[in-house]
């Protein structure tokens, strides 16, 4: 760990920063501190637009829009990756819905909302601004 003078913020931020990871649980920072503290310094670096939160405890990296200024998801896959990542930390079993499945063999129709089939239970909502992650049931 760092030096007793680094504040818990700045630990999270470095961390955040050296990951190569575009989304976090707020699990991966039991380590640096008590679940409440690490919750202030989660908002605080929300506040400052380091941070967006995109479901329950769950936090993707962020930057600065260019053109309003306003946070935006930092993933160069935008928030189909940040959402994907999302469920494989999670340790969700998904694939690929079938309109998904349809633009990847060639089709010409942009999927307009991220939609994924679930195996098992999944009860969450992965969402950031106007997008959401639509879940299909896979029925075994």
């Amino acid at each position: 760990m760092g030096s007793t003078s680094d504040t818990l913020e700045t630990r999270i931020r470095d961390k955040i920063r050296k990951s190569r990871r575009t989304v976090f649980l707020r699990d991966d920072f039991t380590s640096l501190a008590g679940y409440d503290q690490v919750g202030r310094a989660l908002r605080q670096l929300e506040a400052q637009g380091r941070l967006v939160r995109v479901g329950q405890g769950l936090y993707a990296k962020a930057r600065k829009n260019r053109i309003t200024g306003q946070p935006m998801l930092a993933a160069p896959g935008g928030f189909e990756q940040v959402a994907k990542e999302a469920l494989n930390r999670l340790g969700v079993k998904w694939e690929p819905a079938s309109a998904e499945k349809a633009y990847q063999a060639g089709g010409t129709q942009v999927p307009a909302r991220v939609v994924v089939k679930v195996k098992g239970p999944f009860h969450r909502r992965i969402a950031f601004g106007r997008y959401q992650l639509g879940v299909e049931r896979v029925t075994a």
